[in-house]
């Protein structure tokens, strides 16, 4: 075995340090852009406070010792597994590094397998465990990424920070709050005055989803910001499941461990029986010595090149969607035509069919599976009218539930029972609904057949594939646990959606989970687009829209706008300003609007078809910080290789009617122009403030929204 003791591994975006110790343990000692170095004061009592890299746990094992076993850190295994080899390579685009560590006890190896693409300085990791025995091996956790050493090790470092995560709930998507590290517990404890060596309390803040809602309450990522900006780190976790990060003290300074399901959190073990192996949920950490802007800068590129390439993303094409604040899931051939001339009027491209064409009623709820179109809403024919809408010139959309059944659906009957999640036999049920299980070869069979058809025979070119019920047992059919079942389901759903595309590469498919409950780039690497939320409220979603860029990228962000006749001009462009810099999902009573409220509508879809070439390769911005959801002034910029600045601005009441707005890119530049883009004619006061480098706004009504482009 090597006697190295450490690995630098560099590439032309980051710097990446290993340490192996005395113990030939293996340790993550630093992750830094190229070429840069922080300051890092020493600890009169610790030395290295970096985390050994393969955070592994096996059946009836806790933790060594310091940290009580609900920790992801300190566990047996973990300090048993040696350092054994590491290879570098270069796969297409991306550089990677393999690290891998062997268990003579337990006969586990461990890899984990570090990525990071050109031009990005962000670091993916995976982990991957295969049993090397000649008996089963029964895993409990395999944490993806683990780095310590987070925070500089000044005598009060707690003061110097503060931990940020976004809430995520149904109507209140991507709500960001940040907690300094006293409130959430992981500060100064006195730890050298304690006895036996300790270097560590039990002290830790989690965050976790459980569930098949991976985003219902919280996304996964995270981040530790210095307070004077000038040092930021931010994480993430790609897993359309559960999922769990925590943060806590060790040495005098902060880790962070991220991994997906595990036993203690989400009933999930695997057994690996002999030369069997496991692969862990990627997740990511972004380090710049720069503030939280930079980081989401790197984690929007990123996002970027991981998802799936499509024709969607390019073009960002103008969505109606019958659903939100419009038919509300009530849809009929009659409806439907009379919104046609409206939509088309709007310049929108396609038109999506929302939920409810498959029912003679609206009681249709516990009654979907069998996504054959009702003859009742449809007399003259689904077909027909599908048809009729090509002949418009607009690509048919339909609402499709694929991942469920209803209890009084005759598929429930139809599918062996060992098609849908259970529960010591009994099937489990969920607001009315079966949940179908994708590792099923039934479940596929007929999942494809219905696609198919719809997309053959009828000419549907879009789908939006909703979810709306969140299990949280998992099943116990054909598993070691319920939560390995669950994550199988995941992974095999993603692996039957990629094949859709694969049969169909022209295909849109919208995911959309009650809003964004799964809002996380499992699911966004696949899906060429995210509904964003449900919120029908315009003035409350434009928190949600200045936000969304933290979590999914501008062009496959769909926001609603969705005009009303009874609305005032205000609130109907405020409505469209929310969509603007990302994609628009159109709804609304488009064919009860004025004349004077259709061309405000249409002057924004023109607005948007002049700059959506740009929001695909925009970087998000907050001059105001991220958003609040009470916040009474709200901005988002997207910063465009060619056309500028382009910046939504936001005033929902009370308060100031003027806001000073920072642009750092054009700070200090003389000449700065700034152009009123939507709505044009409507009143705003503005100016550019060169010696500020900041946009003075003032607004008179109370709830209003504007778009600006502004460069030199």
């Amino acid at each position: 075995m090597s006697t190295i003791n450490e690995i630098r591994w560099k590439t032309d975006e980051l710097d990446v340090l290993l340490t192996i110790g005395d113990d030939q343990v293996v340790r993550l000692r630093s992750i830094l852009p190229h070429g840069e170095a922080v300051e890092k004061h020493s600890s009169p009592y610790f030395s290295d406070p970096s985390i050994p890299l393969h955070q592994v746990r096996l059946v009836g094992e806790g933790n060594l010792k310091h940290r009580t076993a609900r920790s992801l850190i300190q566990s047996y295994v973990t300090l048993r597994l040696k350092y054994q080899s590491h290879k570098e390579s270069t796969e297409d685009d991306a550089k990677v590094l393999e690290v891998t560590s062997h268990d003579d006890e337990s006969k586990i190896t461990v890899t984990a397998r570090l990525v990071v693409f050109a031009g990005i300085p962000l670091l993916r990791s995976t982990t991957s465990v295969k049993n090397e025995g000649n008996s089963d091996v029964v895993l409990t956790q395999a944490s993806s990424l683990t780095v310590g050493g987070l925070t500089a090790r000044t005598r009060k470092w707690w003061q110097d920070w503060v931990i940020a995560l976004p809430t995520n709930s149904w109507f209140r998507e991507a709500q960001w709050k940040e907690q300094s590290l006293p409130d959430v517990g992981v500060d100064d404890f006195g730890v050298v005055d304690l006895p036996d060596g300790h270097v560590t309390t039990h002290a830790s803040y989690s965050v976790s989803s459980h569930g098949s809602f991976s985003t219902g309450t919280y996304l996964p990522l995270g981040a530790l910001k210095r307070k004077d900006g000038k040092e930021t780190w931010l994480w993430s976790i790609e897993n359309n499941g559960s999922w769990r990060w925590e943060i806590g003290d060790y040495l005098d300074s902060v880790y962070v461990s991220a991994t997906g399901p595990t036993n203690h959190d989400h009933a999930w073990k695997e057994k690996l029986a002999p030369g069997q192996s496991f692969n862990s949920a990627p997740s990511t950490m972004v380090h710049v010595l720069d503030d939280y802007q930079s980081a989401f800068e790197i984690l929007t590129q990123y996002r970027r090149r991981i998802r799936r390439k499509h024709k969607d993303n390019l073009n960002l094409p103008i969505i109606f969607n019958d659903y939100m604040n419009c038919l509300m899931g009530d849809p009929d051939e009659n409806k439907i035509k009379s919104l046609l001339e409206a939509v088309l009027k709007t310049g929108a491209e396609y038109f999506v069919i929302d939920c409810g064409w498959y029912a003679d009623d609206s009681n249709w709820w516990d009654d979907v599976g069998e996504w054959e179109p009702s003859k009742k809403r449809f007399p003259s024919g689904f077909k027909e009218l599908l048809n009729h809408i090509k002949s418009k010139g607009l690509v048919p959309g339909l609402w499709l539930e694929p991942e469920v059944v209803g209890v009084r659906s005759v598929v429930a009957k139809q599918l062996p029972e060992e098609a849908f999640f259970q529960e010591n036999g009994q099937r489990v049920v969920e607001k009315g609904r079966f949940q179908l299980d994708f590792r099923h070869p039934a479940v596929i069979e007929r999942m494809d057949k219905i696609v198919d058809k719809l997309v053959l025979e009828y000419g549907a070119g879009y789908f939006k594939f909703d979810y709306n019920i969140d299990v949280i047992q998992g099943t116990d059919v054909d598993t070691f646990s319920p939560g390995a079942a669950a994550l199988g389901h995941n992974r095999a759903y993603l692996q039957w959606v990629n094949g859709l595309f694969d049969r169909h590469p022209d295909l849109v498919i919208e995911s959309c989970s009650s809003g964004a409950q799964r809002m996380e780039y499992a699911m966004l690497a696949t899906h060429s687009l995210q509904s964003t939320s449900d919120q029908q409220d315009p003035v409350r979603y434009a928190a949600i829209a200045a936000a969304i860029p933290t979590a999914v990228t501008p062009e496959q962000g769909a926001t609603w706008a969705y005009p009303q006749n009874n609305w005032s001009d205000e609130i109907n462009a405020m409505t469209v300003v929310n969509s603007l810099l990302g994609r628009i999902h159109l709804s609304g009573t488009l064919d009860r609007l004025s004349d004077d409220q259709m061309a405000l509508i249409r002057d924004g879809m023109d607005v948007y078809k002049t700059i959506r070439s740009d929001i695909k390769d925009g970087i998000p911005f907050w001059p105001l910080g991220l958003p609040h959801w009470h916040s009474e002034w709200l901005a988002l910029g997207l910063a465009t290789p060619s056309n500028g600045i382009l910046l939504a601005v936001w005033r929902r009441g009370g308060g100031a009617d003027t806001v000073a707005l920072p642009i750092a890119e054009l700070k200090g530049q003389a000449g700065v122009k700034v152009e009123l883009l939507y709505p044009s004619k409507f009143q705003a006061d503005f100016g550019w403030m060169e010696n500020e480098g900041a946009l003075s706004l003032r607004l008179e009504s109370e709830t209003a929204a504007r778009l600006f482009r502004l460069g030199v």
